[in-house]
């Protein structure tokens, strides 16, 4: 399992901010499990230190196994919460399904995925999503930005990515490629963003793809790319992402909780925490955040779901 990477710029700011107790946990001590997407990772797992602060007697454990590798351990019964960086798969529901795992799917923040290159790289500073597609599509042959358009240099092209369990991966290659999984595989992919991060950082020809918040965490060491979907070149941003115009790249993330843990009062309060103070971890963690018509309607879910 890899490292769990935290955003916690300004953790002390959020507790302060945050400094309303929560409800829950009893007596004696109690652990809400969460795995799954690395790109959601680091906004739970900052929700969980201010919680866990403010909850006596509740841990909650966050790991990074990818959106995949989060739903097999979660459709076997393994965690409480799923953290999934796309919608869950019929396969993966049917494989809930079939071991009686029945779930709730909430948005806890927006994303803008977002292409990176190294700082070096003076040449490129918008793509289209032609010019993705040329780089990335299955069977591409392209190794050199100056393959990528007239006018760019003579540099080796060097691709970093995530591997085939996390949900950018997939989202990114229905998006630019047009098919779920769709890419070329001579590629450097890890499931651990940190890697791609450093991958690009340390290559002149980088280009590499994540969600928002590792940019936003990196934005020193790294370019990233405005994106051109057919209206012209948009950088990716909170107001670009919230406001639709960041496209195709901009999307929902979620969490994924299972009826039967949502019995718990902990897992409960953990979830309405995170969605009661959805805006102030998000700006805290570097996320984009919720609008709050799209916060009231996941409220409303979970009153739903837990009565």
């Amino acid at each position: 399992m890899s490292r769990v990477h935290v955003s916690i710029v300004g953790l002390f700011g959020l507790l302060a901010l945050l400094g309303a107790g929560c409800g829950g946990g009893g007596g004696g001590s109690s652990t809400v499990s969460v795995d799954g997407s690395s790109t959601v990772g680091p906004y739970v797992t900052a929700a969980a230190e201010t919680f866990q602060r403010d909850t006596e007697g509740v841990n909650v454990t966050v790991g990074i196994s990818g959106t995949g590798g989060g739903f097999e351990r979660f459709c076997r019964g393994e965690t409480d919460l799923s953290d999934a960086s796309r919608p869950i798969k019929d396969e993966e529901a049917e494989l809930c399904a079939e071991n009686g795992v029945e779930y709730i799917e909430l948005q806890i923040a927006n994303d803008a995925l977002t292409v990176v290159t190294n700082t070096g790289n003076d040449w490129a500073t918008c793509l289209t999503t032609g010019e993705l597609k040329a780089i990335w599509e299955p069977g591409s042959k392209v190794s050199n930005w100056s393959q990528v358009r007239d006018g760019f240099p003579d540099e080796p092209l060097k691709l970093f990515g995530p591997g085939t369990d996390s949900g950018t991966f997939d989202y990114f290659t229905e998006e630019i490629n047009g098919a779920e999984g769709a890419s070329r595989t001579d590629f450097s992919a890890s499931e651990d963003d940190n890697v791609v991060v450093q991958g690009v950082a340390g290559t002149p020809g980088g280009l590499g793809y994540f969600g928002f918040s590792y940019f936003e965490e990196n934005q020193g060491t790294l370019n990233a790319l405005e994106i051109d979907g057919g209206s012209g070149c948009i950088a990716p941003s909170v107001e670009t992402a919230q406001g639709g115009e960041y496209t195709p790249l901009a999307r929902p993330l979620f969490v994924y909780a299972s009826t039967e843990s949502l019995g718990r009062q902990e897992v409960e309060d953990f979830l309405r925490y995170m969605l009661e103070n959805e805006t102030a971890i998000a700006e805290r963690a570097q996320f984009v955040p919720l609008n709050q018509a799209q916060i009231d309607e996941n409220l409303a879910k979970l009153d739903e779901a837990t009565g």
